[in-house]
């Protein structure tokens, strides 16, 4: 059993090798390695106790993985922040984990996220580093002269049990709930996911997922730390610069969204870019066109293309395709169990149903988290007694273990990617003075995959238009969160228990 200190150093055994690549930044993994041990000394100059959380809200750099790794090198727990939150989203998820340092990057976005969280409570917060200002180089200073016989012994003290991260997702509560991770599971899932993608140290990877996401971060930089592989960290996703990035480092794997892959293949800029160094893609979190895995492979020349389906609550990754499986398969399915990982399909009885039969998608591993982090009722009602984790997702699988997801028990859609939470959404539209229902649903679209519709039933006297509803929704959530169009009802449809019938607002869109 490893830990990511054990990984940091082993990695600086691919010596002289590209190890990051930002701009016309360029470090080796030794001098990666060395930035990393910077990092370490300052947290513990900083006062940094074993256990202690650390959160980054910054778009994907350099600078993020120097923290982040600094930190868990010593025993902190990251806690990552999605860059799309607001001032209030992101002081919760601070508040909630009992954060102490918070790196951010000011202007990004023309964001200033130190006045963000500046202006709601986090009573733990004891000091915020700008990674794009002084307070950074003050921090990497402040651990010159930190011996090396105390870094030693705090990495040495770091077990495989131990928190490495734990990184919040919104449950259909619309309650965030802090996901926690083990050094031991998130290396070992990671190394499986390496070895079926054939991630290797001749492969140059262009990081477009978010840091703040376990496919940025621990299918990202993690991976390639474990498997020598070079990284390219991506801020924002903009087609010109990953057509300009790939064509000019000779980018080897980019992972990432189907929307990803549409974007590319649409763009009228693509065919004037040399594209042919592309082998390895690895998408998921949608459904995946047929037609989109033909044209990767004919028109962006990718030689692997795989899907995988996984929750934040099982370490990023249940099932996986397989680099030997036909186009159909990977298009249709979202592969089989990862070695070690037992899937079943059950019914409401949570008894296991026959092979091509609907159910709730249960899996058991050591890929199911410890539990949500200070929060054992909501553990309790995800994990069973059994160990099973209940992921809320309707699936069928066929005779060869392959699953297909087919609908959400949480209403969950994603956007571009992004997990969006309807509950979560309709709780902060209540907020509205001129609301007094509202349901959210995902709807198709053609770019995102899915994005928000909202059902509002105005309250007795107030009038309110959809533009109204949607600009006041923008400042106060993160833009994926945003529904993008509103539907005005007199009542929603419901149940003798109360309970919003969804499935009529679907048909009524249909």
């Amino acid at each position: 059993m490893l830990t990511i200190p054990q990984v940091v150093r082993a990695a600086a055994e691919f010596g002289d090798r590209e190890a990051l690549i930002a701009g016309d930044r360029r470090w080796t993994f030794c001098e990666l390695v060395g930035e990393i041990e910077r990092c370490a000394r300052s947290f513990i100059a900083q006062g940094l106790r074993p256990h202690d959380r650390v959160a980054v809200w910054a778009p994907n750099s350099p600078e993020w993985i120097f923290a982040a790794l600094g930190a868990q090198m010593v025993g902190g727990v990251l806690v990552p922040i999605n860059t799309r939150f607001r001032g209030a989203e992101a002081a919760h998820v601070i508040e909630r984990s009992g954060a102490s340092l918070l790196f951010v990057q000011n202007g990004f976005l023309d964001v200033d996220y130190s006045s963000e969280v500046s202006d709601h409570e986090t009573p733990s917060l004891a000091r915020v580093v700008d990674m794009a200002g002084f307070s950074w180089d003050e921090f990497v200073h402040a651990g010159e002269h930190v011996p090396s016989s105390v870094l030693a012994e705090r990495e040495g003290a770091v077990r495989p049990d131990d928190l490495s991260d734990i990184i919040f997702t919104s449950g259909t509560t619309g309650r965030p709930k802090g996901v926690m991770s083990r050094h031991d599971q998130t290396i070992r899932v990671f190394q499986e996911w390496s070895t079926i993608v054939g991630l290797g140290a001749d492969d140059r990877y262009l990081i477009v997922n978010p840091f703040f996401h376990t496919f940025g971060y621990k299918a990202g930089f993690l991976a390639c730390l474990l498997r020598g592989a070079t990284m390219l960290p991506l801020a924002v996703f903009d087609v010109p610069t990953v057509l300009r990035t790939v064509s000019d480092e000779r980018v080897t794997t980019l992972p990432g969204p189907p929307t990803l892959y549409l974007s590319i293949l649409n763009h009228p800029a693509r065919d004037s870019h040399d594209l042919s160094s592309l082998r390895l893609a690895v998408t998921g979190a949608a459904a995946v066109p047929v037609e989109m895995i033909r044209r990767m492979r004919q028109e962006l020349c990718f030689e692997v293309i795989l899907t995988a389906y996984g929750l934040t609550e099982s370490t990023g990754t249940i099932t996986m395709c397989r680099r030997d499986d036909d186009p159909e398969t990977i298009s249709s399915t979202s592969g089989r169990a990862i070695d070690g990982v037992e899937v079943r399909i059950v019914d409401e009885n949570d008894v296991e149903v026959p092979r091509g039969t609907a159910g709730e998608i249960v899996c058991r591993g050591y890929n199911v988290m410890p539990g949500y982090f200070d929060d054992p009722t909501s553990t309790a009602e995800t994990i069973d007694e059994r160990g099973w984790l209940h992921t809320g997702d309707i699936g069928v699988m066929d005779e060869r273990g392959y699953l297909t997801i087919t609908d959400r028990l949480k209403d969950m859609f994603i956007v571009g990617g992004f997990n969006a939470y309807p509950a979560e959404i309709e709780n902060a539209l209540l907020g509205h003075p001129a609301v007094a229902q509202v349901a959210v649903i995902g709807r198709p679209d053609e770019r995102m995959g899915e994005v928000g519709h909202a059902f509002v039933v105005r309250r007795e006297g107030r009038s309110v238009d959809e533009n109204e509803i949607i600009e006041w929704a923008r400042v106060r959530m993160a833009n994926y969160k945003v529904p993008r169009a509103v539907t005005f009802v007199k009542s929603l449809p419901s149940n003798a228990s109360g309970k919003v019938l969804k499935f009529e607002l679907r048909a009524l869109l249909r």
